[in-house]
């Protein structure tokens, strides 16, 4: 299963792709679109739109996920990613992609343990559960990354039943870091 992971923004929205084959979670690609600041707002939705259909039409992913919005100090910010989560949106609808939407907080709770981590530690623990040996990326690659993992992890069920931290280690060998 392909997943595309999306930070939206309208100076960079980022991108991350990965696949999950059983209980194995690869990385394939991250980037960011970057629309020129010299655009209208509405030329630069048209750049999110037409690279996210892009990349949706290249890599044919099965799942789409994406930070939902959550509300700053900036109304005018928050309407601005408000839009560009909608251009995201309707580009994975009309490529037929399911949507699923994770806050700030489920996603970084999810990868570092931690729902109040910093932008550096979720970069550090996205190249860490990838296999990526400190690859240099904008942090919204790496949250975008970080949006995907967070949707592998809740599709492969890495959440506890058993609400035991020692059933949880021995299903998700892999989400234990040994020092």
């Amino acid at each position: 299963m392909i997943i595309i992971g999306v930070d939206p923004g309208t100076v960079v929205t980022g991108f991350g792709i990965v696949k999950l084959n059983k209980n194995q979670l690869t990385y394939v690609i991250q980037g960011a679109i970057k629309p020129s600041s010299r655009l209208t707002l509405p030329c630069k939705l048209e750049v999110i739109y037409n690279e996210l259909d892009k990349y949706i039409k290249i890599y044919k992913p099965d799942e789409f996920a994406i930070e939902s919005a959550f509300y700053g100090k900036n109304v005018q910010s928050a309407m601005k990613i408000g839009y560009a989560r909608g251009v995201a949106m309707l580009a994975a609808v009309h490529n037929g992609l399911p949507v699923s939407e994770y806050s700030p907080r489920e996603v970084k709770k999810s990868v570092v343990g931690n729902g109040a981590a910093s932008k550096r530690q979720v970069q550090y623990m996205i190249n860490h559960i990838l296999s990526l040996e400190d690859k240099t990326m904008l942090f919204d690659e790496s949250d975008a990354l970080a949006i995907a993992t967070c949707h592998a992890f809740r599709i492969k069920s890495a959440v506890p039943s058993s609400k035991s931290w020692k059933a949880f280690i021995e299903a998700n060998p892999d989400r234990v870091i040994n020092n």
